[in-house]
């Protein structure tokens, strides 16, 4: 079940525009890329707004998605809609939990891309996560997934401290502004997790017309921590890398993204 502290209803709202100003996510060309290379159908689990999956099925490739977040899927609905009917006939969108979904058949690439795996904050949620995945690749298929290479020195700082992250124009009036401010407010050392809040500020000039809110809780991992996973959930890396340019994994890296099967 959903926590309804991460139910994303408010940062649903914001989040297409939000990451579309993020000049540091580079994320999509690693997985479109991918998805080419490997063909379709594609099972893109926590798929949220569609900010991969919609570019999958532009580029020809059926995909599936599944999300337990209303929010999202109302979006992602919202953004089908917009698309050619050819499009649309490529997706196929469910509500559902990468805990416990399961889809009547199996697919050559299964992916989680953006950190899902990183509101996944027990062991049982996390084992369970990857043995979704697990469940729905065919003999010779793949996961994909990536989460962030914790930064241990910086996890700590800034307690408390609002920082804005992103800014954007949502629309045609160039006086209106959204901004998006980050303050982390925990940190939990031996669960690794942090809480923080984000605040979405909507301004019209250096006027203030709307504040929202919403908390969330993310999960950060160690290298030998994700390895016992593949090993418990039955899945064995066929490569990894530090960078979504395929970078080594090494001390250097910002990103943990890791290509898997399932164990022989």
């Amino acid at each position: 079940m959903l926590d309804p502290a991460e139910s994303y209803e408010v940062a649903a709202k914001y989040y297409d525009h939000a990451y579309a100003a993020k000049p540091d996510l580079v994320d999509l060309p690693f997985y479109l890329n991918l998805a080419r290379e490997i063909g379709g159908p594609v099972l893109e689990l926590a798929c949220g707004t569609g900010r991969v999956l919609l570019p999958t099925a532009r580029a020809g490739i059926e995909i599936h998605g599944p999300d337990n977040s209303t929010a999202m899927l109302r979006i992602l609905r919202a953004n089908l809609e917009r698309e050619p009917s050819e499009v649309r006939n490529r997706v196929s969108i469910f509500a559902g939990d990468i805990r416990s979904f399961r889809a009547p058949k199996k697919y050559r690439l299964v992916t989680i891309p953006f950190r899902p795996m990183q509101h996944m904050h027990t062991l049982d949620d996390q084992l369970n996560a990857l043995r979704t995945a697990a469940a729905h690749l065919d003999h010779n298929g793949i996961l994909a997934f990536d989460v962030f290479y914790p930064k241990y020195d910086l996890l700590a700082t800034g307690m408390g401290e609002e920082i804005l992250e992103l800014e954007w124009r949502p629309g045609p009036d160039p006086a209106r502004v959204v901004r998006r401010f980050f303050r982390k407010d925990s940190l939990d050392k031996i669960q690794q997790n942090f809480t923080a809040t984000f605040f979405y500020r909507t301004c019209v000039g250096e006027t203030l017309v709307e504040e929202e809110s919403e908390a969330f809780k993310m999960t950060y991992y160690t290298y030998p921590q994700l390895r016992a996973l593949f090993l418990l959930a039955e899945l064995e890396p066929v490569a990894e890398y530090g960078s979504f340019e395929k970078a080594p994994l090494n001390n250097q890296s910002d990103e943990m993204i890791f290509i898997l099967r399932r164990a022989k």
